[in-house]
């Protein structure tokens, strides 16, 4: 990957990305945009990560301090892969500024039931 140095002892280190404020790991290669829900219908919450098991573990068991902690919304009900982060990225930005109509009909061309996907990731 262009731009980036590995040290003697062959571990990458992490520099920060200041176009979009995250640590950036060469590494890091794939992203995922999700969506969680706080039941069928409720309320929802966009989000993007480079690891979708650990930060879908993090919201449901309390990890994340913040709005998914405090309107309980645990539910991954939709998620996306994309190959870089910073896609993935742009896609999440995209989805936010969606109306909730757009992203509940997103959710229901996928998944009609609002089942939680999580076991289907682990």
């Amino acid at each position: 990957m262009a731009g980036h140095s590995r040290p003697k002892d062959g571990v990458a280190s992490a520099r920060l990305c200041p176009a979009i404020h995250v640590l950036h790991y060469p590494c890091m290669l794939g992203g995922y945009v999700y969506i969680l829900a706080s039941a069928p219908n409720g309320i929802l919450y966009v989000g993007v990560t480079n690891d979708l098991v650990r930060r879908i573990y993090e919201h449901r068991h309390g990890l994340v301090t913040g709005f998914t902690k405090k309107y309980s919304v645990k539910r991954l009900v939709y998620f996306e892969r994309y190959e870089d982060i910073q896609t993935a990225i742009q896609r999440e930005h995209n989805i936010k500024h969606w109306s909730r109509k757009w992203k509940v009909r997103l959710i229901l061309a996928g998944n009609p039931d609002w089942n939680d996907l999580y076991d289907s990731i682990i």
